[in-house]
């Protein structure tokens, strides 16, 4: 298999990797267990003291959580760590890629402008947006394991000269202001503890005139807070995605106007989508969706475990995907009952100077 294949989305070179201990493979000291310990208990005890404690420590939060799941979303998902609306007899990878370039398209991306991708995960999203504009992409990030990764495969895709990377927190960017024509976000400042003060920084780096724009996480206007069964399926997502706390859709378009944004539009584009988003987690018999289905879960934990065993994974790796997978259940269940939605799309406008 050559250096490109082994790069390519989906592949088992991920899992393979921790067996191989490559260079790019999981390198957590074996305190994968501990690191899993400390995350749950940021989830426990009174909601409204736990929410206030992942604000508080969102930073360690989302790191614990990323350096935990980073493998098992490459191998089980791709390079892309997020939804897509999805039309009939269109392919998983081939949704991925169009909500990609829709993001793109929207902002209106071309050669010679500079863009952030805030959150950018181990660069899937901002390979795609890279090669469809042939803008120059930074990918904003705070995990230095997804960065490495990312790197690697920026090179491997021959994309280095338009993409680069800044190891940052999103909340408090080290770059002068106005530095970027455009900036996007996919399913990533759902980690923010503060919007408003997530989306004033976007807004500082942006070029007066400059867009933004984002795929949110959020709680339909569907959601009954008075549900147990509904909050419970709530809670499962926060703790399963390392989220603070899931806002509804106007709270998101108030915060970027408190933060001096034009909201020019804001719509769930699930609500657009043929197939349900959550499809390939309800566990279809495809190339992408058996490792969701019963026996692709069992076979893929069977194997964890047996890495566990003979030393090749780190221990708690079993525990991981058993965490993950519990997560993915409900993110089932909030797609179901249309009271979660990962795609909350927004397009804001920084004003141009008077």
């Amino acid at each position: 298999m050559n250096t490109q294949q082994r790069a390519m989305e989906g592949d088992l070179s991920r899992i393979i990797a921790v067996a191989r201990k490559e260079r790019d493979a999981v390198n957590r000291d074996n305190k994968v267990q501990e690191s899993l310990d400390q995350y749950r208990e940021l989830f426990k005890g009174d909601d409204k003291k736990a929410i206030e404690a992942r604000k508080n420590n969102y930073t360690s939060m989302v790191n614990q959580f990323y350096d935990l799941a980073t493998d098992f979303y490459e191998f089980g998902w791709g390079q892309s760590f997020h939804f897509a609306t999805r039309h009939k007899y269109e392919s998983f990878e081939a949704s991925i890629a169009r909500h990609e370039m829709f993001m793109a398209h929207q902002l209106g991306l071309f050669p010679g402008m500079k863009v952030l991708d805030i959150g950018c995960g181990v660069g899937g999203p901002m390979r795609t947006i890279a090669r469809f504009s042939g803008a120059h992409v930074v990918g904003l990030n705070n995990n230095e394991y997804q960065i490495q990764r990312g790197k690697r495969l920026n090179e491997m895709a021959g994309l280095s000269h338009i993409t680069s990377f800044i190891k940052a927190d999103f909340m408090k960017v080290p770059q002068e202001a106005a530095s970027y024509d455009c900036a996007y976000q996919i399913e990533a400042t759902c980690h923010a503890p503060d919007l408003v003060g997530c989306y004033k920084e976007v807004y500082r780096l942006l070029k007066p005139g400059g867009l933004f724009g984002g795929y949110e996480w959020i709680m339909t206007n569907k959601f009954n807070k008075d549900d147990p069964s509904e909050v419970k399926i709530k809670k499962e997502i926060e703790l399963g995605n390392g989220l603070p706390d899931l806002v509804q859709p106007a709270v998101i378009v108030s915060a970027l106007k408190e933060a001096g944004f034009e909201v020019i539009t804001a719509y769930d584009v699930a609500e657009t989508s043929d197939l349900p988003w959550y499809l390939p987690l309800s566990g279809s018999f495809s190339i992408t969706g058996f490792l969701h289905t019963g026996v692709g879960r069992y076979l893929t934990g069977k194997f964890t475990q047996l890495l566990e065993v003979f030393k090749l994974a780190p221990s708690g790796s079993y525990s991981t995907n058993v965490w993950l997978q519990n997560a993915a259940t409900y993110l089932v269940q909030g797609g179901e009952k249309q009271i979660f939605s990962p795609m909350f799309f927004i397009l804001a406008r920084k004003p141009e100077d008077k």
